[in-house]
C-alpha cells in the first residue's frame, strides 16, 4: 500500500496494481486488469469493512473524498454507512444520466456524446426509466434489447454497452448489489453474422487516371480532394488541416484529430505541396477552408468532397477507398514492407507488447514510398513494378 495525498494527475497516471491512500480512510484501489476505484475503509461496529465509491472514471478524486468524510461520519458516531447508502434510491433514469455526465468530458465526438444518453432514452426508458435501479433484472434488459437485436443489430450492441457501463457504474456506486444483469443477456440473445462491407475504393491502376482529371477541376474540394490521396490521409485528417502543421516537407496531424488519439507526422511528397503552394492564401488558418460565405472559418465538408467525385461521373468510389488504393499499391506495385505501408496509413501494428518495444515510426523509408506514391498518381513514374525499400 502506497501512503501520501493523491493528486488528480496520480490519480491519472498510476497504472501498477495496488492500494494508494489518500489519507481518511480513502483508497484508491488499481486492479490487475488497470480498473481503478476508490474504497473507503471504515470501522462499522468495531469490524473493519471496506465501501466501493465507484470508479475513477465516474466519480472524481474531490467527489470521493466528500463522500469517505459523510461516511466516516456515520461510522464515527455509531451509524452504519451501509444503511444510509441503501435509502437513496435512484431510478434508472437517474443513473443514465448521472453516467453521461460523467463520460462526456473523455469524448471527443460531440455527436456520439448526443446520441449515447439518445439511444438509451429512446429504448431503455420507456421500459424501466422510472423504476428504482436496483429493481431491474436480466429481464428487464432481455424486454429492451430483444426487440431490436436482430432488425438495428448495430444500434442494439451500441445500446447493449450502454447499459453494461450504466449498471457497472451503480454496482461501483453501491446503488446494485446484483451481479450486472446484461452479464446474462449474452447467451440469451441469438448470434447474428453480419458479412463485413468494406468502403468502395478504386484499383489502383485507376488512380493516375482520375488524379489526371481531378487536376483539371478547380475549386478547393478539387485540391483537397488530391491532397487527400497523395498523402492516403483519412477525411478529417485531412479536411482540418492547418497551415501551423506544416513545417518544410513535413505534416504533423495533432493527436486530437487521429483516429488513434496519437500524433501522425506525414512526409510530404512534392506533388503533395505543389498543391499546398496553390492553395495559400485562401484563409490564414485552414488550408481548405469551405468556400462558404455564411461558414467563416470552416474546414471544407466531406459531402462537398463526395459531390465532386459524383460530378466527375465516378460511381462505387468512396473518399476513404483511396487509403485501400494507397495499399493495394503499395503491396502489389510497390512491393513495400507491410509495417511500412502500415505506418504511412498510421495503423496500429503487431500486439501491445511488439508496440512498447518498436516505437520508431519509419518515418524516412515512409519518405520514400511517399515519394514514390506521389510520382505514380501524378504520372511521373512508370507503369511497371518497382521496388521500394
Amino acid at each position: 500500500m502506497v501512503v501520501g495525498k493523491l493528486t488528480v494527475a496520480k490519480v491519472r497516471q498510476v497504472e501498477k496494481p495496488g492500494r494508494y491512500s489518500d489519507g481518511g480512510c480513502l483508497y484508491l484501489v488499481v486492479n490487475p486488469g488497470g480498473s481503478k476505484q476508490w474504497v473507503v475503509r471504515l470501522t462499522i461496529f468495531g469490524s473493519q469493512t471496506d465501501l466501493g465509491l465507484g470508479g475513477v472514471a465516474y466519480v472524481t478524486l474531490a467527489e470521493a473524498r466528500d463522500e469517505a468524510a459523510r461516511l466516516r461520519k456515520i461510522a464515527r458516531t455509531g451509524g452504519d454507512p451501509r444503511i444510509e447508502r441503501r435509502r437513496e434510491t435512484i431510478t434508472f433514469d437517474d443513473a443514465a444520466e448521472r453516467v453521461h455526465a460523467a463520460l462526456v468530458p473523455t469524448w471527443r465526438n460531440k455527436k456520439h456524446a448526443d446520441t449515447w444518453l439518445s439511444t438509451v432514452k429512446k429504448y431503455a426508458s420507456p421500459h424501466v426509466g422510472s423504476r428504482p435501479i436496483e429493481t431491474i433484472c436480466t429481464a428487464d434488459c432481455l424486454a429492451i434489447l430483444a426487440p431490436i437485436w436482430t432488425k438495428k443489430h448495430e444500434t442494439a450492441k451500441r445500446l447493449r454497452q450502454r447499459l453494461n457501463t450504466i449498471f457497472d457504474w451503480a454496482k461501483g456506486a453501491g446503488h446494485y448489489t446484483n451481479e450486472n444483469p446484461i452479464n446474462g443477456t449474452k447467451k440469451a440473445l441469438p448470434t447474428v453474422r453480419k458479412q463485413r462491407r468494406h468502403l468502395a475504393a478504386m484499383h489502383w491502376q485507376d488512380v493516375p487516371g482520375f488524379v489526371k482529371e481531378l487536376k483539371q477541376r478547380e475549386g478547393v474540394s478539387a485540391r483537397l480532394l488530391e491532397f487527400l490521396i497523395l498523402t492516403a490521409a483519412r477525411s478529417g485528417e485531412a479536411r482540418g488541416a492547418k497551415w501551423a502543421e506544416i513545417s518544410k516537407n513535413t505534416w504533423t496531424v495533432p493527436a486530437d484529430r487521429m483516429k488513434r488519439n496519437v500524433q501522425h507526422r506525414v512526409p510530404l511528397n512534392p506533388q503533395a505541396i505543389r498543391i499546398l503552394e496553390n492553395v495559400q492564401g485562401l484563409n490564414s488558418c485552414l488550408i481548405f477552408p469551405s468556400p462558404n460565405i455564411t461558414s467563416g472559418t470552416r474546414p471544407m465538408t466531406d459531402v462537398a468532397v463526395g459531390k465532386l467525385i459524383n460530378r466527375m461521373g465516378v460511381n462505387g468510389v468512396t473518399v476513404h477507398g483511396f487509403r485501400s488504393s494507397f495499399r493495394d499499391w503499395a503491396s502489389e506495385s510497390a512491393h513495400a514492407d507491410r509495417e511500412v505501408t502500415e505506418a504511412a496509413l498510421s495503423h496500429a501494428i503487431g500486439n501491445e507488447v511488439e508496440r512498447a518495444y518498436a516505437r520508431s515510426d519509419l518515418f524516412d523509408r515512409r519518405r520514400v514510398l511517399m515519394d514514390a506514391w506521389g510520382q505514380y498518381c501524378c504520372g511521373e513514374s512508370g507503369q511497371v513494378l518497382q521496388m521500394v525499400p
